[in-house]
């Protein structure tokens, strides 16, 4: 049960290695049997309690064996290390689900299906995101190295433009699909290229989306 009130806006990408439409937002299991991704994010403005989480960034980097509501994943977190003691204890405990209603975050949802839980890496986050535009890059030194572009028409050559939407989701409401490729090298490891890329803009809070910025 959450105790503590907060709430953030920004922007989120994911990348994972599933095909473009990839599964799990269909109800599906993951294209390869397995789930591996990720994820990021830039707060614009944002609070845990009465520490200020504005201009902070941080994500996690995910493996599941199989289908993520089997469980028996991994997970680590990055955290922003201009982030002082109070706001990486902050958001830490908001990408572990902490102070978070049951079920109400894909933060909570991910780590109650990861119990390898390492330990978090506080670095400097390169992040670069432009949703509409379909492109990010995300970069932690000794972790991982992210980017997304648009998907390309493979006759013509030309950007082509997808979205997801999801009413009743628990991270965002639409979200630009783009063409990812990540590589990590921390406990969590993978390379993976031409997969699924998600770009959204983020307003949760610990009883979920806030409505108030669902697209």
């Amino acid at each position: 049960m959450a105790t503590i009130d907060w709430e953030i806006e920004g922007t989120g990408y994911t990348n994972c290695n599933c095909v473009y439409a990839c599964p799990c937002q269909f109800n599906l299991g993951p294209t390869h049997g397995t789930c591996k991704a990720v994820t990021a994010f830039e707060i614009a403005k944002g609070h845990f309690g009465n520490v200020t989480l504005d201009g902070l960034r941080g994500g996690v980097v995910y493996s599941w064996p199989g289908t993520i509501h089997e469980g028996n994943g991994s997970m680590q977190p990055y955290v922003d290390k201009r982030a002082d003691e109070k706001q990486r204890d902050a958001l830490i405990k908001i990408v572990s689900g902490a102070e978070t209603e049951e079920m109400a975050t894909v933060w909570w949802v991910f780590n109650a299906m990861s119990p390898n839980k390492f330990p978090p890496i506080f670095e400097t986050i390169e992040f670069d995101v432009d949703v509409d535009a379909r492109r990010a890059r995300v970069v932690v030194p000794g972790l991982l190295e992210s980017s997304a572009q648009p998907i390309r028409n493979p006759v013509t050559g030309a950007e082509h433009r997808v979205r997801i939407d999801l009413p009743n989701g628990f991270e965002y409401r639409i979200a630009e699909i783009g063409s990812g490729r990540s590589r990590t090298c921390g406990e969590i490891a993978f390379d993976f290229e031409d997969t699924y890329g998600q770009l959204a803009r983020l307003h949760l809070s610990n009883k979920g989306v806030v409505e108030a910025a669902a697209v």
